[in-house]
């Protein structure tokens, strides 16, 4: 899946926060709910125009970015 398919900004939606494409669903949405002990099923509930592959491709976008920021930076 590509990044366009799981995130968006755009100016006219919420501002430009970042989006799950094709809904008002900000990702952060998803990262609060895992902050506060939810899981991916709750926040699926939560926010049924969001696909379950797009917020494991999120989530694995998050991962990939935070490994990249690591290894730019070795200890």
């Amino acid at each position: 899946m590509k990044k366009e398919q799981v995130i968006e900004r755009n100016p006219d939606v919420l501002g430009g926060t970042p989006v799950f494409a094709g809904t008002r669903v900000p990702v952060q949405a998803l990262i609060d709910y895992l902050k506060a002990g939810d899981g991916l099923e709750e926040f699926l509930d939560g926010f049924p125009t969001v696909n379950r592959a797009q917020a494991v491709e999120f989530l694995q976008i998050a991962l990939d970015s935070a490994l990249a920021e690591k290894d730019a930076h070795p200890a």
